[in-house]
């Protein structure tokens, strides 16, 4: 059966202002080009709701109580990789059974939906000063500044745990929250390491480094590709090559 299209709100105002002046039903219904049924529903509705808008419905009661759904925000709060099979073997020791579409759906009401977790590099508090203490130091400088800045960095490619996607609860915008991350380490479990630079205006050069990096090394590694890759990109005169502190 075809869903009806649903009357604007000035069409079921003006039924009850003409049903006010005393017309009928079919005559409101002949005038405005609504079905005398409808009208009458209307008109009932107004009667007894003092009011044509949609009526809010109660549908399904929740299978989860509001006890429940504190617990489970409790849950995901403390560890946002709590799996759904986690969340229901909980609420089933509590004694509320329930799937886990259930469970996403009500942290979903809640604003909460399961996301990639972000992988961010493994900060200890003096590298997180050191990083705030330069970005405050270089807030003033102009995007011309920038381009004139040449970074180098050396990695290797595979990062220390898990390398599958983990899921995390979260809300909106707290992908960088660290308990919403994955951290990670430059020279942990990797079987080639790298090393490149990149400005504004573009990438330099990617090298493989085989041997183990010393003094020695990194001093030909930036005598033989930085110079170059500075002339490929162009910059000006009196560039500065940011390295990456390397001890």
């Amino acid at each position: 059966m075809a869903k009806t299209k649903e009357l604007s709100k000035d069409t079921r105002k003006s039924i009850v202002d003409l049903h006010q002046t005393g017309k009928s039903e079919s005559t409101i219904g002949k005038q405005l080009g609504v079905k005398k049924s409808t009208v009458g529903a209307i008109i009932r509705k107004w009667k007894t709701y003092k009011t044509t808008d949609n009526l809010p419905r109660s549908g399904a009661p929740r299978k989860i109580s509001s006890r429940g759904v504190k617990m489970i925000m409790r849950t995901v709060s403390k560890d946002p990789r709590t799996t759904r099979g986690d969340l229901v073997n909980d609420l089933q020791r509590a004694g509320t059974k329930v799937t886990k579409v259930t469970i996403s759906n009500t942290l979903q009401r809640q604003g909460i939906k399961s996301r990639s977790a972000r992988r961010v590099p493994l900060l200890k508090p003096v590298h997180v000063q050191a990083r705030l203490k330069f970005a405050r130091e270089h807030m003033d400088d102009t995007a011309e500044d920038w381009e004139n800045v040449m970074w180098s960095d050396e990695t290797k490619v595979e990062l220390f745990g898990i390398n599958s996607t983990r899921r995390v609860w979260r809300k909106k915008n707290t992908e960088l929250h660290p308990k919403n991350t994955i951290p990670t380490v430059k020279h942990g479990g990797g079987n080639i390491m790298l090393w490149g630079c990149f400005s504004a205006k573009g990438t330099g050069r990617l090298i493989r480094v085989k041997d183990r990096m010393n003094g020695a090394m990194y001093r030909e590694i930036l005598s033989q590709n930085l110079l170059p890759s500075v002339r490929t990109l162009k910059m000006k005169r009196g560039w500065v090559f940011q390295h990456d502190n390397d001890p």
